[in-house]
Order: structure tokens, then C-alpha cells, then sequence
């Protein structure tokens, strides 16, 4: 294939142009890649117009003069410093120019390829909106200037079309997600071939199958003949049975203990072979967890397992950079273990690293533990977006649970809840099952208004050898710790990832070998942490958490008598919001009489009191009345800027030294990060305050070595038993302590 060489997509610094990306090139290649990600979705001819047209403005002489003139490799982005050439807007304008109004499908997609996806009208930030940018009709005009070939303009309109139904914000949104990640694709191949031919050959779900079949064989024949045990198979074969049932929303509801874990990828495993999903998608609540779920997973499928979690996102356009552009994820992998923050901001996402791998969750499985974690004020939105993967997108979704949330469609509301359609249970008797693995007693409090002093639950917790206390706060947790014996273990999110499964692994094998120990914890023990202690201490909280933190408890059966959960009500108040509602429906269901306070009835009033109690604010930002539009008007910024689950503002990630996280960070020093590089780093992170990350840095005390990460540099600030602990950790402020 000829092209013609005088135009050019990207520049090599320091190399003639004969090196050079032509700009043909790439614009039918990103064309093609973007035409079969769309066909995933039978939208194969509308992601090729959009990568055929992403880059016409890169035909005006402004732009190659500028790549003649400057010749460097971060010359395209639109947040560059170094240069103000808008090559973004000319696709946009013929795409208007050849289909009308239609035309804003693609004009969404190419004004946003490297900024995000914009609003119609002018946002709060000022950003430039694409009504605006389209009034610019003089930047295609200097772009057809450029003699672009008529074999890219001369083309038809798509015939293809969404469902009937469907959605028409989210479909331009997976798109756009076509559009970026074959962008993605095609300037890492030109810039580093052999990163790209290097991309791993994935097993086939059929062969991970097999490795999961052998490895539960293994672990069954090991496996002492408990109840416990034999219960975990009776649950794990009704899942494979299961299984082969049609594509649809199944709830898997099993007791803390019953091994929902293991079971949920079976039935996600067996299904995808069936029929023919692309991946698996396991999406857990907390960054503290999933550590021990992704390892999980290594340990029975290799490689085949992309951990994702949210604290490494270097997207800020201000300081983007090729890079930082090209080591954002993709979700490639065959099985992905990610956050529900993850998750759900990259469904409502605008910016190019969060929507890159929207894709990819098409024709999948996708699993969400936890799902009572769910945050209610994006409850009406998150489940009309899984809707929409379920019924559109040919997405299986699975709810696995202890505590299954209300979140069936409900007439007794008398607000707009979305309610999800037709979902299957697959414990035939959720009752029964709890009933058959109830391990412990649950005990409470005759006054749940008169807190504990701390010194004396401490010397409470003195009387049992082995105890495991959980609070709601990370003031809380190390408040308590210091009055506990030397070697009680502390364990919270200002610990590591790999500093936390080390801990976790020792406090197992210590209760295995019937070693004495004490942990005091915040609640990222309560979601999917497998340890076993004769007795819980848990401070007064939700319902779900109480039942979570009794799943902690006799987990394996093995006491003669049942476990002790204890209830207590802590000196310190939860913050305001979601958890403290949750604490009082929690405060009063306990306070009223009942034979079983945690059976699977209570927990149906338990949600449907928190809904109710919700009422409209379970869209509290407008999401949905923001992405309704009878003319494509859409606001996809201002969404992305509104549903945000963790407040951006309020947080900020810094790389750790503890362990590998000081030779991996002298690595970063040394070299762009890339994909590979920002998975090894997640499990080295802490998340912390942005006014205290913001008065650490101006100090020197840690240190942005590219853009958007920050690692630290006085070695004192991370504590053994602590994790991350600056001089000001008593500056916390009390909505920033918990877990």
C-alpha cells in the first residue's frame, strides 16, 4: 500500500520524516481496529467512519508544519504545552456536514479522542463544548486544504444501528471507546513495535476452564469432610448446573463462608464456554481486598489475570504525555479483577483512560461481589447501566452476596427506583442454605445508645487470646491498637496491598496453628478476607456489615459450640451519609425482636428501608436526566464530573516504600511507566487526604516523578505495624477515616 508521504499522524524526535507515521496509515489502520471492536456490538461500520475521520484535521498545514517544526513524539495531544494546533474539530464538522444531526454520533466521539467526550452545551469548567467547537467550519476547510484522499471522505452512511431501546448516550460512549483504544493501539505500534508484538496470547476461556476444573479437584480432595465443606460443594455444583440457563441477571445469595468466590467463577467460567462470552469481569467493592481475590485467581490461571484497581490514573489532560496515553488499560485479558469504583466510573466516564476498555466489557461475564456495596446515591443509574450491558450488550451479570440487596424492580416505591428486570436466583431456598450454615451467635447490646469507653473494650479484648475487633474508622482502629499488647496486629487501607496480604497471610497461618491472635481492623476485612476467629468484636454499624463481620467468625465450622459476634457501640460517630444511614436502620432492626437478626428476610427490609429512605436521592447528582436527550444533546463531562463514587478532590494516591515498592519505584525513575509497570505498582499504593497530599508534596516529602504519580520519598513516613503514617495523620478529618 502507497501513501503519500508529505502528511504525517506522528513524529520520531530527533528523525527525518521518512520515519514518520503517515497519516493515511494510521487512519485506516485505527479505522479497521475500531471497525472490529464495533462489530462486537454489530456497530463495526460506524467505529470505522469514526477512526477514518479522528484525525482529519491533522491534514491542515498547521499541524504539519508544527510536527516539521517541533518534531516531538507528544506533538498530537490536545493538552500539550508545547502546542495549540486543534486537529480534533475537522472530523467532527464533515461528520456534520455529511449526516446532519446524525453527524453528532461520531462528532462526540473524534472532538473527543484525546481530551473526552464532551457536553453539548457549555460546562461548569469551561471546557469547550461541541456545540461550539462546531461553529469552527474553517478548521475542516484548512484540513481539505490538504488534499485528503477521497477514498477516506467519499463514504456512505452506516447502516447498522443500536437495539431498538437502547440507550443511545452509552451506545456513542462504547463507540468512543472503540475509537480511543484503536487510536491507543495503532500509536503504540508505530512508537514501540516490539511492546506491541509482545502483548500476551492469552489462553482461551475453554483452557482456563480446565485449569479451574483440575485446581477445584485438588482442593477438594484435600479438603477435610466438614459441613462447611460438603455444603460449599452442594453450592459450588448448583452453580455449574446453573450455568448452561440462558444469558440473563442471576444473584447468587450464600452465607459468608459458603465459598462464593470460587463458586461465582464456575458458574462464570461454564457460562462463557457455553456461550461464547469474551471475558470475565470480577468487580470487588474494596482497593483493600482485591488483593487477595486477584492472587486467588493468579493461583489458579497465571497471567491470564489483570488486577485493576483506581489509584493509579495518570489521565489529568493537564500533564498528559504519549505515555501516560498508552500504559492507561484495556482490559484485554481474558479474566480482570477490578473496583467497583473502577468499574462504575469508567460506565459514566468522558475521559479517555476510563472509557478505553468500555469495549471490552461487551459479550462478557460480569460478576459484582458484594453487590449490597452498591453506593446508593448512584443506585438508580448503576442499575440502569447494567440494564443496559444485559440486555444490548450481551453481558451475563451475576449479584453474589451474603446479604443480597432489595434491587429487583419494586411497585410499593412511590419515586423512580430502576429496578432490575428478571433476575434468577440460583440457591433454589436462600433460607434453608443460611440456616444449614449458621456458625455463630449474635450477640447485642441491651442499651445501642450508651457507647464503650475504649480502655475498656481493649481490656475486653485482653480476656480472649485469640479475638478480631472491627471499627468503622481508621482513627479508630489505631486508637485501639495502641491500647492493645505488643503484637496485636493492625490492619487498614493506609497499608499497602502487598503490605496487607502479607499481614493477612500471617494472621492465617497463625490461627491455623492455633497461635494466640488479636487484630484490630477497619472494615476491609468484612468482603471477601478468608479468616477464621472464635470471636468478633464489631462496632455498631449496617446490618450487611454486621453480617459481613460474622462471616469472619466460625467460618470453617470447626468450634464446638457456635462463635461469638459481639456488637458494641463505639466513643467516635460515624460521618454523615451512606454509612451512618446505614448504621441507623442497622441500630434499629437489632433493637426489635427477632429470632434470627440476620436471616435473608431482614435483609430485604433492611435495603428496601435504605432505598425508601433514599427515596430520589438515589440519583443524587441528576446522572440519568443528564444523559436524556431526544436530539443528542447530551452532557457526558459533566456526568463524568458528577458521578464520581470516590471525590477526586478529597483523594490522592501515593506510591509506598515498603517492599518491591522501592526498587519498583527507582524503576519508575528511570523509565516511562507503562501497562505492565502500573500493574505491578497498584498493590504498592495508599490513598490518602488531597490537603495532606497536597502539604507532603510542597514539603518534599513525597514526589511527582511523572505525571499523576506521586511516590514517596522520606523513607520514616511508612510504619511496619501502620502502613503509611506522616507526622499529621491526627489531622485526618473524621469523613476521610474510613476503612
Amino acid at each position: 500500500m502507497e501513501h503519500d508521504n508529505k502528511y504525517y499522524a506522528h513524529s520520531i524526535q530527533g528523525e527525518l520524516p521518512e520515519k514518520w507515521q503517515p497519516l493515511e496509515a494510521h487512519l485506516l489502520r485505527t479505522a479497521a481496529r475500531a471497525r472490529n471492536m464495533a462489530a462486537e456490538f454489530g456497530c463495526g461500520e460506524w467505529g470505522y467512519l469514526a477512526g477514518l475521520w479522528h484525525d482529519l484535521g491533522k491534514y491542515s498545514s498547521a499541524f504539519q508544519n508544527y510536527l516539521r517544526t517541533a518534531n516531538d513524539e507528544n506533538a498530537y495531544l490536545e493538552g500539550s504545552t508545547i502546542r495549540r494546533v486543534d486537529h480534533s474539530t475537522a472530523g467532527a464538522i464533515y461528520a456534520m456536514q455529511e449526516f446532519d444531526i446524525l453527524g453528532r454520533i461520531l462528532a462526540y466521539q473524534i472532538v473527543g479522542h484525546h481530551a473526552g467526550l464532551p457536553d453539548y452545551e457549555a460546562d461548569k469548567t469551561g471546557n469547550a463544548a461541541l456545540s461550539q467547537r462546531l461553529k469552527h467550519i474553517e478548521l475542516f476547510d484548512e484540513a481539505n486544504r490538504g488534499q485528503i484522499p477521497a477514498r477516506i471522505l467519499e463514504q456512505p452512511f452506516p447502516k447498522q444501528k443500536p437495539k431498538q431501546g437502547s440507550d443511545p448516550a452509552f451506545w456513542i460512549r462504547l463507540l468512543f471507546s472503540c475509537l480511543v483504544d484503536a487510536d491507543f493501539i495503532d500509536t503504540e505500534e508505530f512508537y514501540d513495535p516490539g511492546r506491541t508484538s509482545a502483548r500476551a496470547d492469552y489462553p482461551t476461556l475453554n483452557q482456563l476452564l480446565n485449569s479451574f476444573s483440575k485446581y477445584m479437584v485438588d482442593k477438594q480432595s484435600s479438603a477435610p469432610a466438614t459441613q462447611v465443606n460438603k455444603v460449599r460443594i452442594e453450592i459450588l455444583e448448583r452453580c455449574i448446573q446453573t450455568s448452561s440457563n440462558l444469558p440473563g441477571i442471576y444473584t447468587l445469595t450464600v452465607p459468608t463462608g459458603g465459598g462464593k468466590t470460587l463458586s461465582s467463577m464456575a458458574f462464570a467460567l461454564n457460562h462463557a464456554v457455553k456461550y461464547s462470552k469474551r471475558r470475565i469481569i470480577y468487580v470487588i467493592p474494596y482497593t483493600s481486598i482485591i488483593e487477595q481475590n486477584a492472587q486467588q485467581f493468579r493461583d489458579i490461571f497465571g497471567d491470564s489475570v489483570v488486577e485493576h484497581q483506581s489509584n493509579l490514573d495518570t489521565s489529568d489532560i493537564k500533564k498528559d504525555n504519549t505515555h501516560s496515553r498508552l500504559a492507561c488499560e484495556n482490559w484485554d485479558a481474558p479474566i480482570i479483577v477490578t473496583t467497583s469504583v473502577q468499574f462504575f466510573e469508567s460506565l459514566f466516564a468522558s475521559r479517555t483512560s476510563r472509557c478505553r476498555k468500555l469495549h471490552n466489557i461487551v459479550n462478557s461475564v460480569v460478576i459484582l461481589d458484594e453487590a449490597q456495596l452498591i453506593p446508593s446515591e448512584y443506585l438508580n443509574p448503576i442499575l440502569h447501566v447494567l440494564s443496559e450491558l444485559q440486555k444490548n450488550y450481551g453481558v451475563t451479570l451475576l449479584l453474589s452476596t451474603a446479604t443480597q440487596p432489595a434491587l429487583g424492580e419494586h411497585k410499593s416505591f412511590d419515586f423512580h427506583f430502576e429496578g432490575l428486570p428478571e433476575m434468577k436466583e440460583i440457591i433454589p431456598n436462600p433460607s434453608d442454605l443460611h440456616n444449614k450454615l449458621k456458625r455463630t451467635e449474635i450477640h447485642i447490646p441491651n442499651d445501642l445508645n450508651t457507647p464503650i469507653r475504649w480502655d475498656t473494650l481493649a481490656a475486653a479484648l485482653k480476656n480472649h487470646e485469640t479475638v478480631l475487633c472491627i471499627v468503622n474508622r481508621r482513627d479508630d482502629c489505631r486508637t485501639l491498637w495502641e491500647k492493645m499488647p505488643t503484637g496485636t496486629f493492625h490492619l487498614s487501607a493506609l497499608m499497602c496491598g502487598a503490605h496487607r496480604s502479607i499481614k493477612i497471610k500471617e494472621i492465617r497461618e497463625r490461627l491455623k496453628n492455633n497461635i494466640p491472635t488479636r487484630v484490630i481492623s477497619t472494615q476491609l476485612v468484612e468482603a471477601g478476607v478468608d479468616i477464621d476467629f472464635p470471636v468478633v468484636y464489631r462496632a455498631l454499624a449496617g446490618l450487611d456489615s454486621i453480617a459481613q463481620a460474622a462471616g469472619r467468625c466460625n467460618r470453617e465450622g470447626r468450634l464446638k459450640e457456635k462463635g461469638k459476634v459481639i456488637v458494641f457501640v463505639p466513643t467516635s460517630d460515624i460521618p454523615t451519609g451512606n454509612l451512618r444511614q446505614a448504621r441507623d436502620i442497622g441500630k434499629q432492626l437489632l433493637s426489635e425482636e427477632c429470632p434470627d437478626v440476620l436471616s435473608p428476610d431482614r435483609f430485604e427490609i433492611f435495603f428496601r428501608q435504605l432505598y425508601w429512605l433514599k427515596g430520589e436521592q438515589l440519583d443524587k447528582k441528576g446522572i440519568l436526566k443528564d444523559l436524556t436527550s431526544t436530539d443528542g444533546r447530551f452532557s457526558f463531562r459533566t456526568v463524568a464530573m458528577n458521578f464520581s463514587i470516590i471525590d477526586e478532590s478529597k483523594q490522592a494516591s501515593v506510591v509506598v516504600m515498603f517492599g518491591r515498592g522501592d526498587e519498583l519505584i527507582k524503576t519508575l525513575k528511570n523509565n516511562n511507566p507503562d501497562r505492565i509497570l502500573l500493574r505491578q505498582l497498584q498493590r504498592y499504593v495508599v490513598n490518602i487526604p488531597r490537603y495532606l497530599h497536597s502539604e507532603l508534596l510542597a514539603s518534599g516529602a513525597i514526589e511527582e516523578i511523572h505525571p499523576g504519580i506521586y511516590v514517596q520519598i522520606q523513607r520514616s513516613m511508612y510504619n511496619d505495624n501502620l502502613g503509611f503514617c506522616p507526622e499529621k495523620f491526627g489531622e485526618y478529618r473524621p469523613d476521610e477515616l474510613i476503612e
